[in-house]
C-alpha cells in the first residue's frame, strides 16, 4: 500500500543565491525581558525597554540630543585632554592608553559638558560617558566639571550633572583624587549664589563619584535599576562577612533608604525636569526682597 503524501525533500531548501541576510542592527534583544523590538522603536523609547523599561546605558551626546531644545547646544571646554603627571605604565603606558581610547570612542574624555535650552529653561548640563575607561574620574574629568559649574554660576544657571561612573581613575592615583573635593568645593559655591543643582545618577555611578558630586546635589535623582553604591557588593560583603538584601545598591532600594529623592524614567526626564526647574524659579526671593530681608 502506497502512501498518499509523499516527501520529496527534507525541509526547505533555498538556493544559495536567493539567501538574504538579515542585517545587523536592525532588531533589540531587552537583556533583561527578552523582548525584541525593532531598533527604531528602542531610539524612539530613548534605548528603555517598551515592555520592562530597562535603561539601556547612552552616551552624553545622546542625553544632550534629547534634553536640550532643537537639539541646539554649546559645548563647554571640548578639548580638554589627559596629560600623564606620574609617568603611569600598567599593560600599556597611560597616554597610549588614552589615545587608543580617543580612536576608539571619539571621545576626549569621560565627560562632556554643555549649555543649552530645556523647554526654553536656560541649563548646564555636565554627562559622563562610561565608554571612556570606565567613566573614570581623573583631573580632567574634574577640571571639566569645575568649569561647567563656574559658568553656571557666572551665567546664574540651574546645573544638572549625569553621573555614570566606575569611580577614581587609577592611572592618575592623587590626581584623581584631588578632583572629589575640587568639585566639592565648587558645588558649595553654587550653592552660596543660590543656583539649584540637579543630580543623575545613571548606571553605575560609583566609587569616588558617588562618594563627592553625586550625591551633593540639590535634588539627587536616579533612572529605574541604576547601580549606585561606593565599594561593590563583593568587596563590602567580604568585609562584613554578611549576605546583602536582596537588590542592594539599586535605585529602588537607595530611594527607599532615603539617599534620593525621585526616581524618573528617562522618557519622563526632560518633562520632570522642567517641572523642578519651573517650581525652583517660582520660588526664587526677587533681589529687592532679599535686601529687605537681610536688614
Amino acid at each position: 500500500m502506497s502512501s498518499w503524501f509523499k516527501r520529496k525533500e527534507k525541509g526547505i531548501v533555498t538556493p544559495t543565491e536567493q539567501k538574504k541576510e538579515t542585517p545587523d542592527g536592525l532588531w533589540y534583544k531587552c537583556p533583561e525581558c527578552k523582548t525584541v523590538a525593532t531598533m527604531a522603536e528602542h531610539k524612539r523609547l530613548l534605548s528603555t525597554c517598551g515592555s520592562c523599561h530597562h535603561h539601556d546605558r547612552i552616551d552624553a551626546a545622546d542625553y544632550f540630543d534629547f534634553l536640550f531644545d532643537n537639539h541646539e547646544y554649546q559645548e563647554l571646554d571640548a578639548d580638554l585632554r589627559s596629560a600623564d603627571p606620574l609617568n603611569f605604565v600598567d599593560t600599556k603606558a597611560y597616554p597610549q592608553r588614552v589615545a587608543a581610547t580617543e580612536k576608539n570612542t571619539g571621545l576626549k574624555d569621560a565627560v562632556r559638558a554643555a549649555h543649552g535650552q530645556l523647554n526654553g529653561l536656560g541649563l548646564v548640563v555636565a554627562a559622563m560617558d562610561f565608554k571612556f575607561i570606565g567613566g573614570s574620574m581623573g583631573s580632567v574629568v574634574g577640571e571639566k566639571i569645575a568649569r561647567a559649574i563656574d559658568y553656571a554660576r557666572q551665567n546664574r544657571l540651574p546645573f544638572l550633572m549625569i553621573s555614570r561612573s566606575g569611580g577614581a581613575r587609577m592611572m592618575e592615583a592623587g590626581y584623581s583624587l584631588m578632583q572629589m573635593a575640587k568639585t566639592s568645593a565648587k558645588l558649595a559655591l553654587l550653592s552660596e549664589a543660590g543656583i539649584p543643582y540637579i543630580s543623575l545618577l545613571t548606571d553605575p555611578t560609583t566609587g569616588g563619584v558617588t562618594a563627592s558630586f553625586a550625591m551633593l546635589g540639590d535634588f539627587n535623582i536616579a533612572e529605574p535599576g541604576a547601580l549606585i553604591g561606593f565599594a561593590g557588593p563583593r568587596v563590602i560583603k567580604e568585609t562584613i562577612g554578611k549576605d546583602l538584601p536582596k537588590g542592594f545598591q539599586s535605585a529602588e532600594f537607595v530611594l527607599e533608604h532615603g539617599f534620593l529623592d525621585f526616581i524618573v524614567d528617562r522618557k519622563e526626564l526632560k518633562q520632570k525636569l522642567t517641572d523642578l526647574l519651573t517650581m525652583l524659579k517660582a520660588a526664587e526671593v526677587p533681589a529687592a526682597e532679599k535686601a529687605v530681608l537681610v536688614r
